[in-house]
């Protein structure tokens, strides 16, 4: 997808249509800043707002994701055109959560770890020392184990996505 092609050509209705940014934000409940980053190219909007800036513009998903307007003998290959991107697209958003979570275990082990070492048991006591250290464990466990459920949501998800 391209998402320089398509703030310019969302950014074209909207100057047809006589909205500024912020009274086209108002319309759809975002900030003229976001429509300012579609505009640009830096997001795509997302699901819900394509579908009102389609009915705002009476133009289809379609062609707001072809950035083009369509003629009728043009949607079908559009349609499958812009169905390949979006999975593209949703593709490379799942490995990246999962890159991220996976990250974000690694360091959560690994600060738990580093902190266990650095706690002086002799200094604070034996019971206040071993009480930390439990504590850092299961925090070190909740942190694993929220990331390694948020994975798997995501494994099904895009299990989900492919049938």
């Amino acid at each position: 997808m391209d998402t320089i092609k398509i703030g310019n050509f969302l950014k074209q209705l909207r100057k047809e249509n006589g909205f500024t940014q912020e009274q086209l934000g108002e319309k759809i409940g975002v900030t003229n800043k976001t429509i300012s980053r579609w505009e640009t190219g830096n997001y795509l909007p997302p699901v819900e707002c394509l579908a009102m800036l389609s009915d705002i513009y009476k133009i289809s998903i379609n062609e707001l994701v072809a950035a083009q307007r369509l003629q009728k003998d043009e949607f079908e290959n559009a349609a499958d055109d812009n169905l390949s991107n979006a999975l593209k697209l949703s593709e490379s958003s799942f490995k990246k959560t999962e890159k991220r979570l996976t990250i974000i275990m690694i360091l959560s082990t690994i600060i738990a770890i580093v902190l266990i070492l650095l706690i002086p048991v002799k200094i604070i006591g034996l019971i206040r020392g071993l009480l930390i250290i439990a504590l850092v464990i299961a925090l070190a466990f909740i942190s694993n184990t929220l990331n390694i459920v948020a994975l798997l949501q995501n494994k099904e998800i895009k299990k989900t996505v492919e049938k």
